[in-house]
């Protein structure tokens, strides 16, 4: 594992209680997840990225060096709970893996259905899971969830369904692994503009109808998102478990 002795001065800017520390990240190659990633090696994490294997995974390993461990797999897969489970163990986790597929409630096919639940939940839970086995006290677990796990939207019934899903999760998982010193939050944005949302947000009704939706007028950044992850995982956070830090604009304060 690389180490980071030219990180340890006061002056630095980082977290020095993050430094070392083992991170694996799901959905790593682009949009929130890579923003994630960047965000965890500027503090000084060892970060597992795992995505499914692309140019995009490939540039990443580029951009950040021997910092970062690519691992091109499917995370619906078993591949990923074997590396995992035969790994160093993990300080943080951080289930960012998700998808959508807006559709009206009484045309939502069973093939989106299936597909949401798999990758959104299903995953998100085995990954956990095998994440847990192995990690020693003081372990962080993030879920990226969204403002949709904590209100309903139109056309999104089966992505609400499994945002708020992984919200109930979060909370028993918080519960039970408190008294082995594990801490478990979700981070929920609003629509950050990355590859997943590019298509919806150049509809000009449905970008007009997010613009009516958040009272601060932006969108999230993923650099906004990032630096939540980073507050959730480090002690500064120590004392928070069960909890969701709705990254939103005030959306959901409505």
């Amino acid at each position: 594992m690389i180490r980071y002795p030219h990180l340890h001065s006061t002056d630095s800017g980082m977290n020095s209680s993050l430094i070392g520390k083992r991170a694996l990240v799901t959905g790593a190659s682009k949009g929130l997840g890579r923003a994630i990633c960047r965000a965890l090696i500027k503090e000084g994490v060892y970060v597992i990225g795992v995505a499914r294997a692309s140019p995009e995974l490939d540039s990443a390993s580029d951009e950040f060096g021997q910092a970062f461990e690519a691992w091109p797999m499917d995370v619906t897969g078993d591949e990923v709970l074997d590396a995992i489970e035969s790994a160093e163990p993990l300080n943080l986790l951080v289930n960012n893996a998700g998808t959508n597929h807006p559709q009206r409630f009484v045309e939502a096919t069973d093939a989106t259905l299936d597909r949401l639940l798999t990758l959104n939940v299903r995953a998100a839970f085995r990954i956990a899971r095998s994440t847990v086995r192995r990690m020693p006290k003081g372990g962080a677990i993030i879920h990226i969830t969204s403002q949709m796990g904590h209100v309903g939207s139109p056309n999104r019934t089966v992505y609400c369904m499994t945002k708020h899903a992984i919200e109930g999760l979060s909370k028993a998982m918080a519960v039970e692994l408190a008294p082995v010193g594990i801490r478990v939050n979700c981070v929920a944005p609003t629509f950050v503009r990355t590859p997943m949302t590019e298509k919806m947000l150049a509809d000009p009704q449905f970008a007009e109808f997010v613009d009516r939706m958040i009272p601060m007028g932006q969108l999230a950044t993923a650099e906004q998102v990032a630096a939540a992850v980073v507050y959730l995982a480090s002690p500064a956070a120590g004392m928070i478990t069960g909890h969701s830090l709705v990254i939103d604009g005030g959306w959901t304060a409505q």
